[in-house]
């Protein structure tokens, strides 16, 4: 037994004190129109807050029902609607005949507005005693001459015949009549919807006579028509036949709304290759169309999901150019979806088109400022790099277009298309002579010292015949002048050899303007501050050093970074070994390495000189000198590993990348739910919802999705009656008079309290009411109403509870409840609200990660407290009581070393993110050893980061206290 005041209207209001009765009755008395209002208005709010005021009643009655004015008016449906109309022993009190026969009235008064309002009104009441005398009135006002007043007609009579079908037995009948009468689309909506849920047999004779004209009806009654469609053709399949082609007809009405749902209903109905394609195009349409960002990634979901279903695939793939279409809308949410959608239906005939569309979007990139431009540009390599991939026949199309990233100014999208480089040139080796001649083409541009490092390793490494002297020469250029330090210093020093460069220059600008001055040098006049001339000569100002322009790799070593040094070194020795092999004169042979060796020791020397910001490191010295003694001595060994070893290990590399892509679409794949022809009959008491797919029933997934919120590995949860016990939390013990226990059920962005409370006690509990507060980011919406309990009574309260952020918290709180003798409370058991119910696993890229590591401001740093002796299951058990995933891949972690280091990343329900670095070691010649180390965790918030290590050490906690 639910014991539960049915109420609509929820009025947040900010804390009242709680004002004295008498003077709420003498202001509702005697004050003027105004005063009745606002205090009419704070009576309503109190009663929401669960105060109670029986004796306002009769003055309400008396002295504010009279009045004309329409704000009481409506303030009063708000007031009847809300206040208790029965008394403890649960029958109608006196007063609310005077309050019906007050309505009876207003049911008759010549404004349609309180007509209306009051028809609204009577909606809302569940007492048959109060609507028996109003029959008559409400439908009387089914012939009113304003639509307002019978469309509200229709709703009362629907609402009154669904709730007590014997006040009005003819409803069906008496709706139908009216309904072929009605002209206003409001009314014929209503009317129809009630027939809907009524009697389905008249809604379809309606229908049927009137399915020619449907495209014209107006949207709210034309969705009411899918649905009655839907649900007729579900229960009776052998009827789709007859209105399959009215949902076709819908696809085109002028309402989007209508359309969205005429293309979900259709597919449901059909799989046939034109029904599927009507629908997609539908879609696309509204995408394409719809300026709301949310309603595009709603109906692009629908997209994605149609594309998993196995027999729209196909279908959805002629579709690809289409889709594409979506990329003019600038949000970048919009676009990466559009973009792995396209990726997914995309196949060989259409991809060249694809990839003509993704070159112009490419094109329209540039020159346009916007804060998602680098982000877009990044989407855009990554889309071509996986096309290039998959069908290696656009591979050489796609090439010239991407290398002219390498000179962007977004490193992002420069490193993505050097990513995409490396693989495809090791992968299809006879585009490496076209990719090599455009990296040469584009090096010189390049801007960023991480870009150019990568670019010169692909050179030096694929690089063979006539190209290794081009790319050498192209480095130099790069470089400038060698040794470095001496041209460091003639810089300093004014540069004698360039003084000829210089005269030729002053001599061209002059051109016939002459020389000005005398031999004391130029001398130019300038005017001084009270606008005498002042004369200025070049020997009386002191030297000002210019800031030149240095060639890219060596404004690098300049700024201190040598790394870019010790990449060079590796690649120019590598050149020159390959030039070895392949000329066989040793004069041109050691020509060659001579020059490289000059450039490795300009490096060397200029890291020690002092010249740039930072010296060099003992690791980047190390490599030049490991690289200088390979080419000295070449020795077998050293040889091999600089010309075979290099290339091997990327080969390796990309093959386990790409056995994890494989194994990651394989899990996908086991995901999606497949219906056998001996699968058992699903009943909905025992099924676990699982099911979610299309061609079920839409209007019920839909439902269980609304109330699992976003966390679709929930749905589950929700769909499952069993599953509700593992939730329940105990709030008082057995042996207490009032037993309470409560089912939380956390949507998005709240949580439900479904507290059951018990009274275990003989008498009668009056105003017993659930009091609660809440500790951490968590409020309380609304505070539960007072409820009677008869002795050994029971009753279901709910509470609902917004959360905003994604933290711990706690609710806390008593029962308060009256007896004949005296008030008493009930102490209740802290619920605590865990983060886990927010955090759900998400993957990143490396680069993503490091970004976001490098912007979080919060760090929490958890020291490993556990029993584990083995480092992979204490990481299992990490990352199943954090709900993190591990970005590490498996490959990298498997063996045992005696160490461990692992990234892992979760995404909350509110759009945090949430970092983890795991560092963890034990002795290897000791097996039962303790797993010891670190845990460092990253996010935006404090909150974030504090939650999730108290989590962490609490699980730790429980693993300690299990052994």
């Amino acid at each position: 037994m639910t014991s539960q005041v049915p109420c609509y209207t929820i009025i947040n209001s900010p804390d009242l004190e709680v004002p004295n009765e008498m003077q709420l009755k003498q202001d509702l008395e005697k004050g003027d129109t105004n005063v009745k209002i606002e205090t009419l208005k704070r009576v309503i709010k109190l009663l929401l807050n669960g105060e109670r005021y029986p004796g306002l009643i009769m003055t309400i009655i008396r002295f504010v029902l009279p009045v004309q004015n329409h704000t009481i008016k409506k303030l009063l449906l708000i007031f009847w609607e809300i206040v208790p109309k029965t008394s403890a022993d649960g029958k109608l009190l006196q007063e609310m005949i005077l309050v019906c026969d007050a309505y009876r009235k207003d049911l008759q008064h010549p404004n349609e507005f309180l007509r209306g309002s009051t028809l609204r009104f009577l909606c809302k009441l569940k007492e048959p005693e109060l609507l028996e005398p109003l029959m008559p009135a409400i439908r009387a006002c089914l012939d009113h001459r304003h639509s307002y007043v019978r469309r509200n007609a229709v709703l009362a009579i629907f609402t009154i015949y669904k709730n007590f079908d014997w006040l009005v037995p003819d409803g069906p009948e008496l709706v139908a009549s009216f309904l072929d009468t009605q002209q206003d689309m409001s009314c014929k909506r209503n009317a129809f919807l009630m027939l809907l849920h009524a009697d389905q047999e008249r809604a379809l004779n309606y229908l049927a006579s009137c399915i020619d004209q449907v495209h014209t009806f107006g949207d709210i009654l034309q969705l009411v028509i899918v649905e009655l469609i839907y649900k007729v053709c579900h229960a009776n399949p052998a009827e789709r036949s007859r209105f399959i082609r009215c949902i076709y007809n819908l696809l085109n009405s002028s309402s989007n709304a209508v359309r969205y749902e005429s293309a979900g209903t259709l597919i449901t109905l059909s799989l046939a290759p034109t029904a599927i394609k009507a629908a997609a195009s539908c879609y696309i349409e509204l995408v394409v169309k719809e300026s709301d960002n949310n309603v595009k990634l709603i109906v692009l979901d629908r997209l994605v999901a149609m594309k998993e279903h196995e027999g729209m695939e196909k279908v959805m793939q002629d579709l690809v150019m289409d889709v594409l279409r979506v990329l003019a809308a600038p949000d970048i949410e919009v676009r990466r979806k559009t973009l792995a959608l396209a990726l997914d239906l995309v196949y060989s005939r259409n991809i060249g088109e694809m990839v003509l569309v993704l070159k112009k979007e490419v094109a329209k990139t540039h020159n346009v400022e916007h804060e998602d431009t680098g982000k877009y540009r990044q989407l855009l390599v990554r889309t071509l790099h996986t096309c290039s991939i998959k069908f290696p026949d656009v591979a050489g199309n796609v090439i010239p277009v991407l290398v002219e990233f390498l000179s962007d100014t977004n490193e992002l999208a420069a490193a993505d298309v050097l990513v995409f480089i490396r693989e495809a040139i090791q992968k299809f080796p006879a585009l490496r002579a076209l990719i090599i001649e455009h990296l040469i083409e584009a090096f010189p541009q390049i801007k960023s010292s991480k870009i150019h490092r990568a670019a010169v390793w692909i050179l030096g490494e694929y690089v063979e015949g006539p190209q290794i002297l081009e790319v050498i020469t192209v480095i130099q250029q790069t470089l400038g002048d060698v040794p470095m330090v001496e041209a460091e210093q003639r810089r300093l020093a004014g540069d004698p050899q360039s003084e000829e460069q210089k005269q030729q220059q002053q001599q061209q600008q002059q051109g016939s303007a002459g020389a000005e001055g005398s031999g004391a040098g130029n001398a130019s006049n300038k005017v001084t501050s009270d606008g005498t001339y002042a004369t200025q000569s070049a020997y009386s100002l002191a030297p000002v050093a210019k800031a030149e322009k240095r060639p890219p790799l060596r404004q690098y070593l300049m700024d201190g970074d040598f790394f870019i040094g010790a990449a060079l070194s590796a690649t120019l020795t590598k050149l020159a070994l390959r030039y070895a092999e392949l000329q066989p004169e040793p004069r041109a042979q050691n020509r060659l390495t001579t020059q490289v060796m000059l450039i490795m020791s300009s490096i060397l020397h200029l890291g020690k000189s002092g010249f740039p910001s930072k010296p060099i490191t003992n690791d980047d010295t190390d490599r030049i000198f490991v690289c200088l003694r390979t080419l000295s001595e070449r020795t077998p060994e050293a040889v091999a590993v600089f010309t075979l070893f290099c290339r091997e290990a990327l080969g390796k590399m990309l093959d386990a990348q790409h056995d994890e892509d494989q194994r990651m679409l394989k899990e996908k794949q086991k995901a999606t739910a497949k219906v056998q022809p001996d699968d058992p009959v699903l009943f909905a008491q025992l099924s676990n919802g699982r099911d979610n797919q299309l061609g079920e029933n839409v209007f019920e997934s839909s439902l269980n999705q609304a109330l699992a919120g976003s966390k679709s590995a929930q749905l589950s949860d929700v769909a499952s009656p069993n599953s509700k016990l593992n939730k329940v939390t105990q709030l008082t013990g057995f042996s207490d008079p009032v037993y309470a226990e409560a089912y939380v059920n956390v949507n998005q962005y709240d949580i439900v309290l479904d507290v059951l409370i018990v009274n275990q006690t003989n008498d009668t509990l009056q105003n017993c009411t659930l009091e609660l507060a809440t500790l951490g980011d968590l409020k309380l919406v609304e505070r539960p109403h007072p409820v009677v309990l008869a002795p050994h009574d029971f009753c279901n309260i709910k509470a609902n509870v917004k959360v905003s952020s994604t933290e711990n918290g706690i609710i806390f709180g008593n029962i308060v409840y009256d007896t004949a003798l005296n008030t008493n409370v009930v102490v209740l058991n802290t619920i605590h609200i865990d983060i886990m119910d927010y955090i759900i696993p998400a993957s990143c890229t490396d680069t993503e990660f490091r970004q976001m590591w490098q912007d979080f401001e919060w760090e929490n740093k958890v020291t490993v407290n556990t029993s584990f002796t083995d480092l992979h299951e204490y990481l299992k058990h990490l990352l199943k009581s954090t709900n993190m995933k591990c970005l590490t891949p498996e490959k990298a972690l498997s063996g045992q070393c005696g160490f461990m280091a692992a990234n892992m990343y979760a995404k909350s329900i509110f759009g945090e993110n949430a970092l983890a670095n795991l560092s963890i070691e034990k002795p290897v010649d000791d097996p039962d050893s303790k797993v010891t180390g670190h845990i460092r965790i990253r996010a935006k918030s404090q909150g974030m980061a504090l939650s999730l290590g108290d989590k962490i050490s609490s699980s730790q906690k429980q693993s300690v206290q299990a052994a």
